[in-house]
């Protein structure tokens, strides 16, 4: 059976030795037991060593900036199809981007969207194994709401609910709340006290009282708690020092997606040894994952065809132009050939990552050495997810669990 028939194939199943019809019933030798723990949770259930996550598929077009036909839709019944084929091949997480406002073009990249808490709620509802993240914007959602919204999640999916924790860093969104950016290293100072009210109203067994610089919460009482007693896996990507140093003291995973990383390999696994070292100074082991874009198709020259024709020949450079323009890269700021060349890697490299261009051999082996780096591992995102996903299941993943990082599903 194909990923893509097994998605369908939903009424009664046998995935890592488990028989289930709507619930789990006994877990098999390569699923961890759902007990709720922490360290169960950030190993996702289950014994892979590289995390393979999809990631963009609740907006338009994915990550890739193209005008092709077959570009992603994001509508609801394509997020749910797809949500149960990867549940189904043994994918383990699923990442959405946190998008108010689309970036025009002649596709209005990003112009449609699904807000990330209740897509998960969809699909938590409509999965067994997967674990769902929530992507939230922490200065446009009050922490008592958030809190309650990630519980209700967390207890849908029985410990399957992840949190992608954003700070904030585009004014033409926020501008649509009437909301005001602070000043950059406030936004942490607000977002620390943000993550410590929420996890006191998933901890306090009475009522609470906080008052912060920010925030000033009285009489507080939150229940139920998180799912099985502990609490959902938080990843957050800052970039800057202040933002980097939010996400080592307080998160479980460090999502980083640099200017080396989209260029090679090589440069995660330098990455990664950066970041565990800086988090071992603040007492905590942190895990570290990666982004990346695939196109794997029978030949190389096919995966490299489509790669030109999709991301590059067909880009919307309208839309490329007022992402760069957002970073105040324009023609009027940077000279004419290092604007073409910016143009490039931002449709190339920039939005959807290192891309993972090739044959399903080419494609596992380059994964297989991201993990052996030390990345624990990476949420990938396709032209098409349906179209694509069915057959780097099928391909990619056997070969992945050949080449040892990761279990059979």
């Amino acid at each position: 059976m194909t990923a893509a028939q097994a998605g369908r194939a939903r009424s009664t199943r046998q995935a890592d030795g488990v028989e289930f019809s709507g619930r789990f019933l006994t877990p098999g030798p390569t699923m961890l037991s759902r007990t709720g723990s922490l360290p169960d949770r950030a190993a996702m259930y289950n014994a892979n060593a590289l995390k393979i996550g999809i990631f963009g598929a609740n907006c338009s077009s994915g990550r890739s900036a193209t005008t092709v036909p077959e570009r992603w839709s994001a509508s609801w019944p394509d997020c749910l199809k797809l949500a149960r084929v990867a549940d189904a091949a043994g994918i383990d997480f699923m990442l959405p981007i946190g998008r108010w406002k689309g970036y025009g073009g002649d596709t209005n990249f990003h112009g449609a969207t699904l807000e990330t808490v209740t897509w998960a709620c969809g699909l938590l509802a409509a999965t067994e194994r997967i674990t769902v993240f929530g992507t939230v914007h922490a200065p446009l959602f009050h922490p008592l709401i958030a809190a309650k919204e990630f519980v209700t999640a967390d207890h849908i999916g029985e410990g399957r609910f992840g949190i992608n924790l954003v700070v904030g860093w585009n004014e033409g969104e926020f501008e649509m709340f009437g909301v005001t950016q602070r000043e950059h290293d406030a936004r942490y100072d607000y977002a620390q006290e943000w993550l410590d009210v929420i996890k006191r109203a998933w901890t306090e067994r009475g009522d609470f009282d906080f008052a912060g610089r920010f925030l000033n919460c009285k009489g507080v009482r939150a229940y139920p708690k998180p799912y099985g007693e502990t609490r959902p896996i938080i990843m957050n990507a800052g970039r800057s020092p202040i933002g980097q140093a939010f996400a080592l003291r307080n998160c479980d995973a460090f999502f980083t997606a640099t200017v080396d990383s989209r260029h090679s390999i090589e440069a995660n696994a330098k990455k990664v040894q950066e970041l565990k070292s800086a988090a071992q100074k603040f007492g905590r082991d942190i895990e570290v994952y990666t982004v990346g874009q695939v196109i794997c198709r029978p030949t190389q020259k096919e995966a490299e065809d489509y790669y030109q024709y999709a991301v590059i020949d067909n880009a919307d450079w309208g839309a490329v132009d007022q992402m760069m323009a957002l970073k105040n890269i324009t023609r009027q700021t940077v000279p004419p050939e290092e604007f073409t060349r910016l143009q490039r890697y931002f449709a190339g490299k920039g939005i959807g990552g290192y891309p993972f261009i090739g044959t399903p051999d080419q494609v596992a082996q380059e994964l297989s050495s991201i993990s052996q780096a030390g990345m624990r591992g990476i949420a990938v995102s396709f032209v098409n997810y349906l179209n694509e996903v069915p057959y780097f299941c099928d391909e990619v993943l056997p070969r992945l669990v050949r080449l040892g990082v990761r279990q059979e599903s």
